[in-house]
């Protein structure tokens, strides 16, 4: 038993380090990136250039007026796309499509930071989820029963009447974000330590292999798919950084991992989230598990040519 406690607590010790190296890296890239996006949103940006998304939303059958929804999740986490939702009129239809949309393409700033730090191109992923949601839109457009009901919802919209409000609100919400950041992250990494500690990692991974394989993802990817869909993108990254540094994961199958992440992450807590507002479940995640799928897929087909082409010249 003695044995069992030392090896915890050299698990808990051996963590705190790294969990503050992550934590500071996160925390440089998300407050910077918030606080600009309050600032834009408060000189009215966001609204501005949603106005240029009105006829591209028309051709996926929703009305322009919901681009800024679109556009917000963008540039902010989920719960700011769901505070603009509040202040605009739609059927249950069309919230479900632009819910999924937002699924896909939120927070892309943060997120593709981080999943640069693990191998992949910025560019390419901003680029990926945005065309991705649009692609993913029209095609429930397509299949999506017409359905008239009126989507209710009904959320607080912060309003905010100077920069002095801007910067006072971004002060306080970056005090609650890093206390759930460090809560998360310092937790992610004691566990990940214990996991490897006592050799848990290959027990929880390998039921989940077949599974990966039909992803199209590597047999070492499981761990990092069940802490991605548990915590999300940016905290799943801290993991995955960490598995990179250590050899566990190369760098090759942490960015087809992260193709699969930018269309289906989160798959708990985003899944319940929307649901809770009244979208149904199974067009959520069979949704974002099939287009995730149909990317790493292509991808791994891409690849082949291109390396089929290169030793042809």
């Amino acid at each position: 038993m003695n044995q069992i406690i030392q090896r915890l607590k050299k698990s808990v010790i051996d963590s705190l380090p790294r969990s503050y190296k992550t934590c500071v890296w996160l925390l440089k890239i998300m407050l910077p990136i918030s606080l600009g996006v309050r600032i834009l949103d408060y000189y009215g940006f966001i609204e501005y250039l949603s106005t240029y998304l009105h006829p591209l939303f028309n051709l996926i059958g929703l009305p322009g007026s919901l681009a800024i929804i679109f556009v917000t999740s963008i540039f902010v986490p989920l719960y700011g796309s769901i505070a603009v939702m509040a202040s605009l009129s739609m059927t249950l239809r069309e919230a479900t499509i632009i819910s999924i949309m937002c699924l896909i393409a939120h927070n892309l700033f943060v997120e593709c930071a981080v999943t640069k730090k693990t191998g992949s191109s910025f560019s390419w992923m901003m680029t990926l989820r945005i065309s991705m949601a649009f692609v993913v839109a029209y095609v429930l457009n397509k299949v999506l029963p017409v359905n008239d009901a009126p989507f209710l919802l009904s959320q607080h919209v912060e309003e905010y009447l100077s920069l002095t409000d801007v910067f006072s609100s971004w002060f306080y919400s970056s005090i609650q974000l890093t206390i759930i950041l460090v809560t998360i992250v310092t937790a992610l990494m004691i566990l990940q330590r214990i996991l490897i500690e006592f050799n848990w990692i290959e027990r929880i991974s390998k039921p989940l292999v077949p599974l990966m394989r039909i992803f199209g993802l590597s047999d070492n990817a499981p761990f990092l798919w069940i802490v991605g869909n548990v915590v999300g993108l940016a905290y799943g990254g801290a993991v995955m950084v960490e598995m990179i540094e250590d050899g566990k994961v190369t760098k090759k199958e942490a960015d087809m991992v992260n193709h699969h992440m930018a269309i289906s992450h989160s798959l708990l807590e985003d899944t319940v989230l929307f649901v809770a507002l009244g979208i149904n479940i199974w067009v959520i995640i069979i949704t974002r598990v099939s287009f995730a799928i149909i990317v790493v897929w292509s991808k791994r087909l891409f690849d082949i040519l291109r390396k089929g082409k290169l030793n042809k010249s």
